[in-house]
């Protein structure tokens, strides 16, 4: 009895320490087969249609022991948030050699063993620096053919073996962390003679210097603009149409006030040292008050009719004691 114990006790042992290969490549799946057992822990679906749906991402969910899985060569165009959760002890992940164009922030959540991944020949043309930031484990990522212009990456990724050629680089300011990174980190770049920026020049992307990308930046905001000839001649014309029209109407419409404004100040203000003046200007309004003459011929007597017996309002003009005191007299 204690025999056969000892025989089971062993050979539970022996099924733990065998490592399970399931190879489903080339037949022709469109998507993650059903009934692959749940102890595997080699996956080869390379060469395949699978396209790596949400169904396919639930029964990859319960293989939690892989720790290889291939999906290379299939039809796989996006990589949407939490696509290989749950598999924890996932070390290395393919997904060469398909159509992703899109890669989801968390993409790759759950993989805190993954040591190497694969995502070249692909149509890959931006990567979030958020990506790759839950892989704490990763030494080695191939991104090798793809549609990078820039790659934004985080001081703390730390690799061993990274693969960059085949991208259209564009040596701007956008490629500047990932040029300190390249020094930082002393990375070995796989194929590091063919990793070249496209824009400027075909320039090694190790021995760019930030001299270099200081001057990529500004023949990058030249190409942008036209350079000065009948385009720019047109634009000052019509910025200086504009600006005469505009002065012009400011002109039309300023005028009438300020003419208003000149004409309020042709008058004289009476001086009070002027008696002569103040003399002949009262004479000539007294021919048109109404004047009563007597029988005896005596000098007529003006009539200053008041019309108001209260006080006066003050209304901003000067009262002149000069006519009160010649009134005055004649009464």
């Amino acid at each position: 009895m204690k025999l056969s114990w000892l025989i089971i006790w062993a050979g539970m042992l022996l099924l733990n320490q065998v490592t399970v290969i399931c190879d489903e490549s080339g037949k022709n799946l469109t998507s993650v087969p059903t009934d692959l057992l749940q102890n595997v822990a080699e996956l080869n679906l390379k060469n395949n249609k699978i396209t790596l749906k949400h169904n396919d991402t639930k029964i990859l969910m319960r293989l939690s022991n892989l720790t290889e899985l291939y999906l290379n060569e299939n039809m796989i165009t996006l990589l949407s948030n939490n696509s290989f959760y749950n598999l924890a002890k996932l070390v290395i992940l393919d997904i060469s050699n398909n159509y992703i164009n899109t890669v989801h922030q968390a993409a790759f959540a759950g993989l805190y063993q993954l040591t190497e991944l694969n995502l070249s020949y692909n149509r890959i043309t931006q990567l979030d620096s958020g990506v790759f930031s839950s892989l704490k484990n990763l030494r080695v990522l191939n991104l090798q053919n793809n549609l990078l212009e820039s790659f934004h990456i985080k001081p703390s990724f730390k690799l061993t073996t990274i693969t960059l050629d085949g991208n259209p680089w564009n040596c701007s300011c956008g490629l500047l962390d990932l040029q300190i990174w390249l020094i930082a980190s002393n990375v070995i770049m796989e194929n590091e003679n063919n990793t070249v920026c496209t824009f400027p020049n075909l320039k090694v992307l190790s021995e760019i210097t930030h001299e270099d990308i200081t001057n990529f930046f500004f023949l990058s905001v030249l190409k942008e603009f036209p350079v000065l000839g009948k385009s720019w001649t047109f634009l000052v014309g019509v910025l200086g149409f504009v600006l005469s029209t505009t002065l012009l109407i400011f002109t039309a419409i300023k005028c009438p006030t300020w003419y208003q404004y000149l004409m309020s100040y042709r008058h004289r203000r009476l001086e009070e040292n002027d008696p002569e003046m103040f003399e002949q200007e009262f004479s000539a309004d007294m021919n048109s008050f109404p004047a009563i003459s007597d029988t005896n011929n005596e000098d007529p007597i003006v009539i200053f009719d008041k019309t108001n017996t209260s006080e006066p309002e003050e209304d901003g003009f000067i009262e002149d004691k000069y006519i009160d005191t010649y009134g005055t007299e004649q009464s």
